[in-house]
């Protein structure tokens, strides 16, 4: 699977096993998410631009390393995506936030957009979409179309979860746009989800039906 990295450390893992549990509360699931982001965001946010600045410590003088995060973007895919957004803001409070509203036709299964605002001055910008599914890839191409748009400076995705036929859509739509996933699934289902997956995650999310 090219440019696709699963973040597989024993703590995203562990958080995932936990979140796929049926009987895990709407509470615990939120806060899972929360953490599973937080901790994927290290190794999504491997290659942000950095720049160097002076630092007057308690003893000298020295240089110092912070990353540009007037120029990172995080979009939130909504709804859902907000459960993603929370978690990688705690690591980069300073980013940009822009949001996509999409929701998926239950028929046809293409994704119809309903709400779309961005940060100005999004050419300067690096990207970071996030998702905590990956299933049919309609949602993800369809976000990533209207993002390019605007020429941003790269794009990155990131989901909690996916599986073959969604990587292979957004692949082919975008071949360029890295996935960052904790977990490759089987397969999807008849319905478009993935299996054996963790169920809605906006519904489990926001405790709705």
């Amino acid at each position: 699977m090219h440019n696709v990295h699963v973040v597989d450390h024993p703590l995203v893992q562990h958080k995932l096993t936990l979140m796929r549990r049926k009987e895990t509360s709407t509470n615990t699931f939120r806060r899972l998410a929360n953490e599973i982001s937080t901790l994927m965001a290290y190794e999504v946010l491997r290659d942000t631009p950095t720049q160097q600045i002076a630092v007057h410590t308690p003893l000298e003088t020295t240089t110092g390393t912070v990353i540009d995060g007037k120029k990172l973007v995080f979009v939130s895919i909504l709804r859902a995506g907000t459960g993603v957004l929370d978690g990688m803001l705690t690591v980069v409070p300073g980013a940009r936030i822009g949001h996509i509203g999409l929701y998926r036709d239950p028929k046809t299964l293409v994704a119809v957009e309903y709400y779309f605002k961005m940060p100005s001055d999004l050419h300067e910008r690096e990207v970071v979409v996030v998702d905590p599914m990956l299933a049919t890839g309609n949602s993800a191409v369809a976000a990533v179309d209207r993002l390019k748009e605007f020429a941003p400076r790269s794009i990155k995705f990131v989901c909690l979860l996916t599986c073959p036929e969604g990587i292979a859509a957004l692949q082919l739509a975008h071949p360029d746009v890295p996935i960052y996933t904790a977990a490759v699934d089987r397969a999807l289902d008849e319905h478009g989800y993935i299996v054996p997956g963790l169920g809605d995650a906006g519904d489990r999310l926001f405790g709705t039906k």
